[in-house]
């Protein structure tokens, strides 16, 4: 059984309430820096292979990144149902911010800050005055936003050895969270900023390029309802980011236009109109049929 620290959990949930006031959606962690709550799935029998894994829509905690929320009540019950959290994540990806964590690692044999001035050296872009977050090793989180309609991926050293990239379905743990190698803080001068926009540039390297996809004949099916059951199942903050994610993955296998329809249906029951929510789809299809462009140096 977990250990109990009740005032940490408390300085926990106090500093999860204040990013959330920041438009910052976010999740009890555990000192291994994990999510607190385990998935609620875990008993469950075998996965059925036809169905899309279970992001929320059950309606119980437990699913790590998708529990993130604005929400006061909503957070004050997560963090209830874990009392031993220490700390807090921050989902990466949500509007307002569409956050963009790059995390600076000091792995052995990296030296990642230079790795990073030498690709903006090369690629011509400066690192804009930012949140910045010290790890208890030493590392350093920095904080940037995207725009509404690019999704970037996570990622584990692809842009350069010790550079970690958190994007959508990604959260970077927040300062003042307690872990059990020390606490996360912000660096002097940083924690009353907001966070920048994200060099395009810098973006652009972030941005996987599209891939040529073999389209298959419309059909819905079990996939299309489990993209709609997902944005279905968005809370506030969530309802733009969930609806393109979902969009998306609908033009990268042929079913979007048979499926605009029941998402734009499903985004209104969520709280968007009709027309925020076809522009959204209008986004992920423009962004689905890309083809890849020749490199740049």
């Amino acid at each position: 059984m977990a250990t109990i620290d009740r005032q940490a959990t408390t300085l926990a949930l106090a500093h999860a309430l204040s990013a959330a006031e920041r438009g910052l959606a976010v999740i009890p962690l555990s000192r291994t820096k994990l999510p607190a709550l385990r998935s609620p799935h875990r008993t469950d029998p075998g996965p059925d292979p036809a169905a899309p894994p279970c992001h929320g829509e059950c309606g119980r905690f437990g699913h790590g990144v998708y529990d993130a929320s604005t929400d006061p009540r909503r957070i004050r019950a997560l963090f209830a149902a874990a009392p031993w959290s220490t700390g807090y994540g921050i989902a990466c990806g949500l509007a307002p911010h569409h956050l963009i964590g790059i995390d600076l690692d000091t792995k052995a044999g990296t030296d990642s800050s230079t790795a990073l001035r030498a690709l903006a050296l090369r690629h011509l872009f400066t690192i804009p005055d930012t949140v910045v977050v010290v790890t208890p090793s030493g590392g350093r989180h920095l904080w940037l936003t995207g725009p509404p309609d690019v999704v970037v991926p996570n990622s584990a050293s692809r842009l350069a050895p010790g550079i970690d990239i958190r994007g959508a379905g990604g959260y970077l743990v927040g300062p003042g969270s307690r872990t059990e190698h020390g606490v996360y803080g912000t660096a002097p001068g940083t924690g009353h900023l907001p966070p920048a926009p994200c060099p395009g540039e810098l973006l652009r390297l972030l941005t996987p390029p599209a891939r040529t996809r073999h389209r298959t004949p419309p059909a819905t099916g079990h996939q299309g309802r489990g993209l709609v059951q997902f944005v279905l199942a968005a809370h506030a903050g969530q309802r733009n980011t969930r609806l393109f994610w979902a969009a998306c993955r609908a033009y990268e296998n042929g079913i979007g236009p048979d499926l605009t329809p029941a998402l734009v249906e499903a985004a209104v029951r969520t709280g968007l109109t009709a027309h925020e929510a076809r522009s959204t789809i209008a986004s992920a299809s423009r962004m689905s049929s890309r083809e890849p462009g020749p490199p740049r140096d």
